[in-house]
């Protein structure tokens, strides 16, 4: 393994991964990246992937919206293709929600996003299989879908790997090694690898090695579960993603007639021993639930599930920051449940940061002092998820 670098990067996920990409893009090829498992195998593996615009900042739109771009021409800029597939995304509130809807949907447009508050009639021509009312404010947006979070992971690694950087999975870092102010190094269990830069991207494992260094980032990991059905295909052959607030749930196609049922983000969790598999309470809810909005659905199969984990912030926004009084040190942590959706604009705004370029997007806003400073981004929904 490289015992110096320029940058090391902490954390194999779609974020690190992002980041040594567009570090690469922008000439800094004396990169070390390290995963202490493979690379994808935290919360990336376990994400549902979804690819919608629909938030109520600027900033996280505008990640989203921008993202997109990269993911339908990933296989251009990285060799690999994404696995980005065209679905749209209906987002149903109730009508209690329908003056924030009307807000979101007005900035999203200014910004240019694809998207536009619709009616019932537009609902039942595009998406017929869904039961929606007089009481409900629907948004659809026609060019969001889902991607493969293993394949823009390694498309990122495997692409700045041929500009220069280095990638080492299975090697854990214990520890930043600050000298006079500055990063000096990083340390592994059997190396010390010297370098100026440390980007901390390693989602629910960053707290605790922050703290190790004195640096205190508000995070609470939360468990998040996907409960898995096989749809009746002939009664459903197809639908389009649902962000349904009124059911408490979120809802996307997969391939072999799947559906990818999202619920749950209230329970603290352990990254190292949390229940990776599905409750049954959970799954008989989230069946139920879905069966309102899609009826036929009731004729579904059960096919399992899985459970993954959001690391968040108190206002579901991430922290991409440098830390004050360190040199030299980065974290791009705190993603929220928005990580993969986001990963390539963000990764190209840390990278920016980090070598000292202007922003292609402002990202000042998403500093650590926020929370201290009562600055913090808000949801205009209850669903802090829609942040």
């Amino acid at each position: 393994m490289k015992n110096t670098a320029e940058a090391v990067i902490i954390g194999g996920g779609v974020m690190g991964c992002s980041i040594l990409y567009y570090l690469a893009e922008r000439g800094l090829t004396d990169t070390l990246l390290l995963e202490k498992n493979v690379l994808a195998s935290g919360s990336t593996s376990r994400s549902q992937a979804i690819l919608r615009m629909h938030y109520s900042n600027e900033v996280t739109a505008r990640f989203a919206w921008d993202s997109l771009e990269v993911f339908k021409n990933f296989e251009e800029l990285t060799g690999m293709p994404s696995g980005y597939t065209r679905t749209g995304y209906f987002l149903i509130v109730g009508n209690e929600d329908r003056p924030a809807m009307e807000e979101n949907i007005a900035m999203q447009k200014r910004l240019g996003i694809a998207t536009d508050i619709v009616s019932i009639e537009d609902v039942r021509e595009i998406a017929p299989m869904l039961a929606v009312t007089g009481d409900e404010a629907i948004a659809y947006e026609p060019e969001s879908g889902y991607a493969d979070p293993y394949s823009v992971t390694t498309g990122f690694a495997n692409r700045a790997r041929e500009m220069g950087a280095t990638v080492q999975d299975g090697m854990a870092v214990t520890d930043v090694e600050i000298t006079g102010g500055r990063v000096s190094a990083v340390i592994t269990p059997d190396e010390r690898v010297e370098t100026p830069i440390a980007v901390v991207a390693a989602g629910p494992w960053s707290r605790p090695l922050l703290a190790k260094i004195g640096v205190d980032v508000p995070l609470e990991t939360v468990r998040h579960q996907v409960v898995t059905l096989r749809r009746p295909q002939d009664r459903v052959p197809e639908h389009p993603i649902i962000g349904d607030v009124v059911n408490d749930l979120s809802a996307r196609p997969d391939i072999g007639n799947l559906t990818l049922i999202g619920v749950g983000e209230d329970e603290e969790a352990d990254p190292d021993s949390y229940n990776q598999s599905v409750d049954m309470p959970m799954v008989e809810k989230a069946f139920s639930n879905l069966t309102k909005r899609i009826p036929e659905m009731s004729h579904a199969l059960f096919r399992g599930g899985w459970s993954g984990l959001f690391t968040t912030t108190p206002d579901w926004h991430p922290i991409l920051d440098g830390v004050e009084g360190i040199d030299g040190l980065y974290f791009a942590v705190g993603f929220s449940g928005h990580g993969f959706k986001e990963s390539p604009m963000i990764g190209r705004s840390m990278a920016e940061l980090i070598t000292g370029v202007e922003p292609s997007i402002d990202i000042s806003m998403l500093d650590l002092k926020r929370f201290a400073e009562n600055r913090q981004l808000r949801s205009r929904y209850s669903m802090q998820v829609l942040a």
